[in-house]
């Protein structure tokens, strides 16, 4: 197993898996994950609502950047040289590669294919493939996250039709996971186009289901390959075991609900608490025939945020920003609003080991003292918390008052009730979103900044117009729920990278651009040692959370699904580190097949 003692050692031998710090769970000849039901008949079909905010889709490629691709495409028609469990975090092991060779120097991943690995068109998986997939995800027509995602990758060399090298620029505990996970398609989607061109031609991957019928508008399904390669797979032991996917599509939130009671499909994750509280309600639910679950997970809590431009003025001044946070009364919406159900969120690596706590050790310091001009002074104090209103009964108007004294610091002064500059202009600001619906949790936050004289505007945009806004960073404010990592790496360049500041479609959404955070980032991806890449993920959530650029909102410790327990059968086990909908697609069976 390449453990961190093996990559210390000189020499390293192929294994059947990998681990970013410490020993893999399952041994060489493991049969199925624990999680899974080997046993799961095959067969069925799991009807599905997409909760992604889109009317339609226009493209059947989801890397490129134009266009809506169709919910989980990706993850159901490509598979990955290696593939992650849900039930160990830092950990893959071998699907479309039989085994993973690092070296002590870590400056390369060879991988060994499979040769009963096939394309859904019958074709060998071959290391012409891996290399053609690295090269066109790193290439000008992919989404530029990619990129900056695989900006370590100098190469992928075919050693031989069967063996493929990543070769690095500079030892990166993580690549080897990062390019194990990559997609991987055949050399012949798309072939003598531009890959910005190839938009509606059905991909050709090797993942176990393939593109079925299709009601463009409404539904997509999706077909369980009857010849898939992996089948008996340890990796895919009892995955994947509904012969069709049916993904529909309901452009108003009511009509989805009430869909769903009305029995139109058979899961649906909730992410409204209102729904959840008073609105799952039917004689379907009188009848269990409908269940309501709520999942406990160990995943971490994410930073969904208020996202600040911060590229444009007056949101270019950290003082606004955090004026504005202190606006915000969670502790209301949460008892009013979201029935007590949410906590809030503290920083970017919450429920992790990365997580900072108290004032920094000595470890974070050696890190942050050389590059103190670039970061703020109270990042070198206690770890960041959001501001509170239930402290004591002064609260709301305590943190409007501090908001009062930081604007009148950034230079804007009350002038007949309206926040305004020395040029005259007034403290105006958009919220951006897609959805009217948003209106009502944002309107509270209008309503305490309108006592301290800052405008808020609420604009809403049909999707479309929405993700383009998004994608030239045309936007003051908006909401962005981030999953968070258990093991960050370099995937936060692109979040927080100063280069990426300037990409178009790049993840930073907050135009961040400070050299401390390219430095730590930097640091957290070098790491040597487990216990310094820590110091370098705390010290980088210090100096995030303390400038102010995202306005932490809340998650949810557990994942709640309603599910239609006539049609649907779940494993015994419930795995830790899962998204909700993956864990049914992959996990669950069919009643009846």
């Amino acid at each position: 197993m390449l453990t961190a003692a093996l990559l210390a050692a000189p020499g390293a031998h192929a294994a059947h898996g990998y681990a970013l710090w410490g020993e893999l769970k399952y041994p060489p000849g493991f049969t199925h994950f624990d999680y899974v039901n080997p046993q799961a008949p095959r067969g069925g079909e799991l009807r599905l609502v997409s909760n992604l905010r889109v009317s339609t889709f226009d493209k059947y490629n989801p890397f490129t950047i134009k266009g809506n691709a169709p919910a989980s495409l990706s993850a159901l028609l490509f598979d990955t040289l290696l593939a992650a469990p849900l039930d160990e975090s830092g950990s893959a092991y071998g699907l479309l590669a039989e085994d993973v060779e690092v070296p002590a120097d870590r400056m390369s991943a060879t991988f060994r294919l499979r040769r009963e690995a096939r394309f859904h068109n019958g074709d060998a998986v071959l290391a012409r493939d891996v290399r053609h997939s690295f090269e066109t995800l790193t290439g000008e027509h992919a989404a530029p996250g990619w990129r900056v995602l695989l900006a370590d990758v100098e190469a992928a060399e075919e050693l031989d039709e069967r063996t493929v090298r990543f070769r690095f620029r500079r030892p990166n505990r993580e690549l080897p996971l990062t390019v194990g996970g990559l997609p991987i398609f055949s050399h012949k989607w798309g072939e003598g186009k531009p890959f910005g061109e190839v938009v509606m031609e059905p991909p050709i991957g090797s993942g176990p289901y393939r593109i079925g019928p299709v009601k463009f508008g409404k539904d997509i399904t999706y077909v369980r390959d009857e010849h898939y390669w992996a089948d008996n797979l340890n990796v895919q032991r009892g995955s994947f075991n509904f012969a069709r996917i049916t993904v529909k599509i309901y452009r108003d939130g009511t009509a989805r609900l009430e869909a769903f009671k009305a029995g139109e499909f058979d899961l649906m994750q909730v992410f409204s608490a209102g729904d959840w509280a008073r609105r799952m309600t039917g004689k379907r639910f009188a009848s269990g025939e409908l269940v309501k679950g709520e999942f406990a997970h160990r995943l971490p809590t994410g930073f969904q945020s208020y996202v600040l431009n911060s590229r444009r003025a007056p949101l270019d001044d950290m003082r606004v920003r955090e004026a504005l946070g202190l606006a915000v009364d969670y502790e209301w919406m949460n008892r009013r609003m979201f029935y007590g159900s949410y906590s809030r969120v503290h920083g970017l690596f919450g429920n992790t080991a990365c997580a900072a706590e108290g004032a920094p050790d000595a470890a974070q310091l050696a890190l942050m003292e050389p590059l103190r001009a670039h970061i703020p002074p109270a990042a070198f104090g206690a770890a960041y918390t959001p501001p509170r209103t239930d402290d004591d009964e002064d609260g709301l108007r305590r943190n409007l008052r501090r908001a009062r004294a930081l604007l009148r610091e950034a230079g804007w002064t009350l002038q007949g009730g309206v926040l305004r500059n020395a040029q005259g202009q007034a403290l105006e600001l958009e919220y951006l979103d897609s959805s009217e619906s948003g209106m009502r949790t944002v309107s509270a936050w209008m309503r305490n900044l309108e006592k301290i004289g800052v405008r808020l505007k609420f604009r809403s945009v049909d999707f479309a117009l929405y993700q383009q806004r998004l994608q030239k960073f045309d936007f003051d404010m908006t909401t962005l729920a981030y999953q968070g990592s258990i093991n960050p790496g370099q995937e936060y360049m692109d979040l927080f990278g100063s280069q990426a500041a300037d990409i178009e479609d790049s993840g930073n959404m907050a135009g961040v651009k400070n050299p401390a955070v390219d430095a730590l980032i930097d640091h957290m991806v070098r790491a040597e040692k487990h216990e310094d890449y820590l110091a370098a993920c705390r010290a980088l959530e210090r100096v995030v959370s303390h400038s102010h650029y995202l306005l932490p909102q809340w998650y949810s410790p557990v994942h709640r699904m309603a599910y239609n327990a006539h049609h649907l059968r779940r494993p015994a086990v419930t795995p830790p580190y899962f998204q909700a909908e993956t864990w049914a697609i992959g996990t669950w069976w069919a009643a009846e097949p």
